[in-house]
Parts: C-alpha cells; structure tokens; sequence
C-alpha cells in the first residue's frame, strides 16, 4: 500500500481517487521508458537487454544527468528479487564497459560515450511497494540503489524515491575501455576546488548547502566537478569556482518563466551543460545573490 493519496476537489468537496498498479510489468517498462528523461533525469538506451553468457535481460539501460550508467529494473507490485536482479547486472556492467560505450556511443554520440563517468553506476529499482527490510539492506549493500515506488490514479502516474543509497565511488570518470591514449593528470574535483577556496566562498557555499539540504527528501551526490542536489532528478547542480570568487549552480527552471539578469543568471538551452540540461544558470558571490537567489532555487526544488 502507498502512503500517497489523491483527491478530487469539485466545489469544496474532496473524493479521494483510488490508485491502483498497472495490468502488467511490461505495460509499467514502456510507459517509463518512453518518458525516461522525464520522469527519471535518465536518458534511455537499450530495452530487454541481453546479457549474453551472463544469462539474462537487463529491463532498461540508461545514462543519468551526471553521465552516470544506470540498469532500471521494474516489479508491478512488491517482489524480493528486484534488488537481487539489479545487483546481478551491475556486475555484468562492470565487466562490460566497451560494451555499454558503444552502446552509448550509437544512440547519443561519441563526446557522450568518452565523458561517461564509471566511478559509481546506479540500479533504479521500481516497484508497487518495498518492505521495510529492502529499505534497510540497500543501506549496507555499498552500490548505489534507488527505490522507487509507483501508483496510477487514473490517468495519473506518481513516482516516490523511498530509499536511496549512495554507495561508494573510485576515480573511474571517462575512461574509454582499450584506450591507448596517454594517461591524462587527473582533473581537480570540486572538493578540491572547494578546500583551495577563501574563506568566505566556503562560507557562503555552507549556507548553499545548508538551504539546499534543508528540504528532507533532498539528496547531496558529490560528482566530480559539481555536487549535484537532487530527488528523483537534479534540483540543483553546484560548481565552485575560486578564482572568480563564486559559486555556479544550475537549476531545474524553464528559462522562459525566469526574468533573467545578465551578471547573475542566464538562459542554459543548448549549451551541453551537465546535470541539468536546458535549465537556468545563477552566478552566487556574495549573501546578497544568494538571498536573490532563494525563491529560484525554492521553485527548482519544487519543480522535480
């Protein structure tokens, strides 16, 4: 059973609408995976995908926001084995990552398929319910897992994130399988670009945080050049930079309800940004842009 209900209200006077799951699994797989970005920040690959000697089909293969592989598993009510499956596959993923470049590579480009970042694949499991003992065992597997509840009133789809486990990560961002390419130094991580910040910058990115993280249901993910804020999706993508005295944070708004100011935000369409595409971009450097900042950064986390 959910904990989410639906009313509706005709002249003061509420009804609750019942939800219910869908007919079949299949008919839930299709419904997300024609709207994957939407609903899940994930961009669809590969449906049913066969696993070759590893003996099985993957439901749905993905690549989050943060350029992050992802293996979506679906149950239509609640089943044990959702977790098992998932887990299964990431290993298979681990051993096959030429195989999922190329795949990448055909359906979303070569500069995609190099930037891919291997240092924490996710599995998405989404399901009727979950026990309360799924909820406990994706704390203590150490992979990155989301459990994601459904409900369908009428012609209405809910998704609730319940659990979230963020696993552990190496320093695997890009790197291409048989490349021969020389070793690259590697890039500096925003924690770094953090710890080399002044005082203040790191000041006014705690109050980032600390509003950001006020919201219960918010998740902290650091990547490797930004901390991403997310539910479900991305509510905000947060990049520092020392030099210039600010903090660059992207968030999840139609541009076109935004009254723009140039200096302090800007239009993001078509520009490749990552973790949020096609969103709006602030410039934070003092308390007074983050206060300007607020009601943007409110309606953004209201908005995914």
């Amino acid at each position: 059973m959910s904990n989410l209900k639906v009313f509706r209200v005709r002249g003061g006077q509420a009804t609750e609408v019942s939800g219910a799951s869908v007919g079949v699994e299949v008919e839930l797989q299709r419904l997300i995976e024609a709207n994957m970005e939407a609903m899940l920040g994930i961009r669809f690959l590969a449906t049913e995908y066969r696993t070759g000697h590893h003996g099985g089909r993957i439901d749905s293969l993905g690549l989050d926001e943060n350029g992050t592989p992802v293996i979506v598993e679906y149950k239509r009510n609640r089943d044990q084995n959702v977790i098992s499956q998932g887990l299964s596959y990431l290993w298979w993923l681990h051993d096959h990552h030429h195989e999922f470049e190329s795949l990448t590579r055909g359906k979303l480009g070569d500069q995609t398929a190099v930037e891919i970042d291997w240092s924490a694949p996710r599995i998405v499991c989404v399901a009727g319910a979950f026990t309360h003992h799924d909820t406990v065992a994706v704390e203590m597997i150490g992979h990155r897992i989301d459990l994601v509840t459904y409900r369908v009133f009428e012609d209405v789809l809910t998704l609730q994130l319940i659990a979230s486990a963020g696993g552990s990560r190496t320093s695997s961002r890009g790197r291409t399988s048989g490349s021969t390419r020389a070793a690259s130094p590697a890039p500096k991580s925003v924690q770094q670009y953090l710890d080399e910040s002044p005082e203040d910058l790191k000041e006014l990115y705690a109050d980032l945080d600390e509003l950001l993280s006020s919201h219960r249901d918010v998740l902290k993910e650091p990547q490797l050049h930004y901390v991403a804020y997310r539910r479900i999706v991305n509510v905000a993508t947060v990049r520092v930079q020392p030099r210039n005295r600010v903090l660059v944070v992207n968030l999840r708004l139609n541009p076109e309800t935004v009254e723009l100011e140039e200096g302090f935000s800007r239009d993001m369409r078509g520009l490749g940004a990552l973790g949020i595409r096609d969103g709006v971009e602030v410039r934070i450097g003092s308390r007074e842009d983050l206060a300007r900042a607020t009601d943007l950064i409110q309606r953004s986390v209201e908005a995914a």
